[in-house]
């Protein structure tokens, strides 16, 4: 996908690829690259977490232990692995990566309606896309996560080597992550998490993408305890009680909406 967002000036001083590798990956191919995902699946015929990282983490980060969290809950679990990060090949760019999250469900063989989708951070840009592009997803979740990507681009861009305006960013931005457009679309449940001191990423985002969200079941969870980077150690119970009681409604009520992308 083209678009100047995929500058090194931009793409390359957002993104921090992380070289840890898991054992036994699952690989999916997509446009001009190969992706060192991991999957697991405990639970036959049960519901699968996709899963988006922050762009400082790897999935090697989340395996074994919060994969094995995530299957206590008697859910299946696929890491997406981003271009350039543990063994995928490619650069990560902005744009050139929203194509990537329907490839690794489509060569998972994963339906939408049996897929809950998870994105921290960064990953919610790639986890409200999917939710976007594929209306029937059982589920959304997004923790520690962006409301407008125009105001994180504009704290890491290079302008000066960038050759672009700050108005020209912006446009592109809107163009392709619009999430209050994204967010009005989806109708299924929804969880937001985030803590009140997230010093990187304010609250203030995930009360936009809730007011955003077109969902009749959705819901932020505050936390009062740890930052951007210590939401899940410092709130673990309260964490996996709110994630508890969102997959088992989602499982228990299934998808509200119709496979058509019109109907949302």
């Amino acid at each position: 996908m083209n678009s100047l967002l995929n500058h090194p000036a931009i793409s390359g001083r957002y993104f921090f690829p992380q070289d840890r590798t898991v054992d036994s990956p699952f690989f999916v191919q997509v446009n001009g690259a190969r992706l060192s995902c991991y999957r697991q699946n405990d639970h036959p015929d049960g519901y699968t977490l996709v899963h988006f990282h922050g762009n400082g983490e790897s999935v090697a980060d989340y395996v074994p232990a919060m994969a094995n969290q995530f299957l206590s809950l008697g859910l299946n679990v696929l890491f997406a692995e981003y271009r350039g990060y543990g063994e995928s090949t490619g650069n990560a760019e902005l744009a050139t990566m929203l194509d990537d999250g329907e490839s690794v469900l489509e060569q998972s063989g994963i339906k939408p309606e049996k897929a809950i989708v998870f994105g921290r951070s960064i990953g919610s840009l790639y986890a409200i896309e999917l939710a976007y592009r594929l209306p029937t997803l059982a589920g959304l979740i997004i923790e520690s996560g962006i409301a407008d990507p125009y105001e994180r681009f504009m704290r890491y861009a290079d302008f000066n080597s960038l050759g672009y305006s700050p108005e020209e960013v912006k446009a592109d931005s809107l163009r392709l992550f619009n999430h209050e457009e994204k967010l009005g679309a989806y109708r299924n449940p929804l969880l937001i998490l985030h803590t009140e001191f997230d010093q990187i990423i304010n609250i203030t985002h995930a009360e936009r993408n809730l007011a955003w969200s077109a969902s009749s079941e959705k819901r932020l969870v505050r936390f009062h305890y740890g930052d951007h980077n210590s939401i899940f150690p410092l709130n673990k119970s309260k964490y996996l009680e709110s994630l508890k009681q969102f997959c088992d409604f989602t499982k228990k009520n299934g998808p509200f909406t119709s496979s058509s992308k019109s109907a949302s």
